[in-house]
């Protein structure tokens, strides 16, 4: 259950991480921020980034064997990554209608999961 609730917490954070790090370029696309001073967006990342952090501290002591989770830290460090991989082209199919993905995104994609493989392999 610990790994699970681990894996929840770590999608929400990259959730918040992905739109606290490229949400601004949505909103400035949309017209919503863009005679915003820069300051002004990067304390707004913050305030997302806030949240971020709010779910991925607890997820990464939840989820670490020493405080009883399933995961060494190299595990959660490549899970991480590739949620935080995984969120990201979500979002951008999803925002960014002139992104697309071509043939090396989806292999690099492949080599995530063999990282991810090999990382459990005993």
């Amino acid at each position: 259950m610990k790994g699970l609730f681990t894996i929840l917490l770590l999608v929400v954070s990259n959730i918040f991480m992905t739109f606290a790090w490229y949400g601004h370029l949505k909103l400035q696309q949309m017209k919503l921020i863009d005679n915003w001073p820069l300051i002004a967006v990067i304390l707004f990342s913050w305030g997302i980034a806030l949240a971020e952090y709010s779910c991925q501290v607890p997820a990464n002591r939840i989820g670490f064997t020493d405080n009883g989770g399933p995961f060494n830290l190299v595990q959660l460090k490549v899970i991480q990554e590739v949620i935080s991989l995984t969120v990201f082209s979500v979002f951008t199919v999803l925002l960014f209608k002139g992104e697309s993905f071509h043939w090396n995104h989806i292999a690099a994609f492949v080599c995530l999961i063999l990282a991810v493989y090999f990382v459990f392999m005993k």
